[in-house]
């Protein structure tokens, strides 16, 4: 099932379940009691937000071996945890605005994001992924330049517009084997099967939830794959009339055009 946050004309969000080329209408919380409601919407005559406003968005880096590797970094032993602040949020074809005071080195990172949809506290592996609601594309924008400079990553991943999130939530999905790809204006960059992570989501969600509470709305965003800009040669950045895309087996696909500050 694929859930939906849209807008519909001059109307306030609201949620729908996505069937065929139309939004069924709900009410209630996707992360409580919901039911369809009889309203429908063409898909086309809506505007898609991101499908979740995160209240935390937690990010796990060098997760696939290849990515580590062009880093020049080796895997790491344990998830290496990281923030983006929840005001980076854009939505399907919202536009990534890359920032005056960091407009050299901005990055693509296609990745799948998780959903949390009740809270998780002390979870198995066994059952971690029961306390996911569903999974969405995400692309986790990065300035290189700052986050070089910085000496750590929260700057460099948070800028405004920097965490495109979408098209909709897909609850019906196996985290373990989906392939994620990423395209800058129609090329393939990034190209890989989940079955690559070095921690598995269950696995992440266990380990997280050992030391912290997921509250449903987390947003875990899951590790990219190789291929990202930095370590092409020569360097591939974005910039004003790109167009990148992160497509994902069994969600769909996030589209972003690139545009300067």
């Amino acid at each position: 099932m694929k859930i939906a946050r849209f807008r519909h004309a001059d109307s306030q969000p609201a949620y729908g379940v996505v069937r065929n080329d139309e939004i069924l209408l709900i009410e209630g919380d996707i992360f409580g009691q919901w039911r369809e409601t009889t309203g429908r919407v063409s898909l086309g005559d809506v505007k898609l937000l991101a499908p979740v406003v995160p209240v935390n968005t937690l990010c796990i880096g060098r997760n696939y071996k290849a990515h580590a590797e062009e880093g020049g970094a080796g895997v790491p032993k344990a998830p290496l945890l990281f923030l983006k602040a929840t005001s980076c949020l854009a939505g399907p074809g919202d536009l990534i605005v890359i920032p005056e005071i960091a407009a050299k080195q901005i990055d693509f990172e296609a990745e799948l994001a998780v959903v949390i949809g009740r809270a998780a506290r002390h979870v198995s592996q066994a059952e971690a992924l029961s306390y996911v609601l569903g999974y969405t594309c995400t692309n986790d924008v990065s300035s290189r330049d700052c986050q070089n400079s910085d000496g750590q990553w929260c700057r460099s991943k948070s800028f405004d517009t920097f965490g495109p999130l979408g098209p909709w939530i897909e609850t019906d999905l196996d985290p373990s084997n989906v392939r994620v790809q990423g395209r800058l204006n129609g090329h393939v960059m990034q190209d890989a099967n989940t079955q690559s992570m070095v921690f598995s989501v269950a696995y992440l969600i266990s380990y997280l939830s050992a030391g912290m509470t997921l509250l449903p709305g987390t947003v875990l965003l899951t590790g990219t794959p190789a291929g990202c800009g930095f370590a092409r040669k020569p360097p591939v950045w974005l910039a004003r009339g790109d167009v990148y895309e992160v497509d994902i087996d069994g969600i769909g696909v996030l589209r972003n055009p690139v545009i300067a500050e």
